[in-house]
């Protein structure tokens, strides 16, 4: 049975200011309990396509629908860790979306935020400070303040920027997790074997160059498009690397 989409998008150019569109052509859906992966290089449209489906950027053409409540779920790596807030005060933030301006979180958002906190897994570091924190636990802290927003949808940019495999491997659970309880989830990676393991894959490069399951989407074609070089197979099964755009003239 097929569900509405959360997120439905169709010619979708977008843009800042009075200058050019960043990125043309985006067209996709997200359902309930589906994992996205927007893969494409840095400065190539990623980050411009999270900031719309938050609502922070108009459509220059096309359309876009957004029906839930969108999460960010930001890297870690660019978090302020000087700031002496706890864990649970970060998750309890999530809440400030409900609240008129001139009011703080009170006992029941604070409440949401223990149960989200133990939702992630770090029911015990509810008074840590945030900056304490590993860099895993930051990005679940984060994960637990959009869902004290009751985001539907998470939208992660380069969540796992900066973690070692075994963090790496428990956010791939918890976002697994979230996906199978209905959560939309679209994340912004640079890592083609993380990829290939979600459940579907839009690739951009200043423009949509191909969006759906990543066995059919990331061929080589679509790869070297997207990455604007030529891709090699590494020598001793090492994988791919991408050669730069100037290499690739014979």
């Amino acid at each position: 049975m097929q569900t509405e989409p959360l997120i439905a998008a169709s010619g979708l150019a977008l843009g800042y200011g009075a200058g050019p569109p960043v990125v043309t052509d985006v067209g996709f859906e997200l359902h309930p309990g589906e994992r996205l992966a927007l893969l494409g290089p840095n400065g190539g449209g990623k980050t411009t396509i999270l900031r719309a489906l938050l609502g922070q950027l108009p459509a220059r053409a096309g359309s876009l629908h957004v029906g839930v409540s969108c999460g960010s779920v930001p890297q870690t790596e660019r978090s302020r860790l000087d700031y002496p807030v706890s864990a649970l005060e970060v998750a309890a933030m999530g809440a400030l979306s409900r609240l008129p301006w001139w009011k703080r979180p009170g006992r029941e958002a604070r409440e949401q935020a223990r149960r989200a906190l133990a939702r992630v897994g770090l029911e015990e570091f509810g008074e840590t400070t945030f900056g304490q924190l590993s860099g895993g636990q930051r990005q679940r802290v984060l994960i637990a303040r959009a869902l004290v927003q009751d985001a539907l949808v998470l939208l992660m940019d380069e969540p796992f920027t900066g973690l070692d495999r075994p963090a790496a491997e428990r956010l791939e659970v918890l976002i697994a997790d979230l996906a199978a309880e209905g959560h939309g989830i679209v994340m912004a990676t640079h890592d083609l074997e993380q990829a290939r393991r979600w459940d579907s894959v839009l690739c951009v490069n200043r423009r949509q160059i191909a969006v759906g399951p990543p066995a059919q989407a990331l061929d080589l074609p679509v790869l070297e498009a997207t990455y604007g070089g030529a891709i090699v197979e590494l020598p001793g099964g090492g994988g791919r690397a991408v050669l730069p755009a100037q290499h690739h003239h014979h």
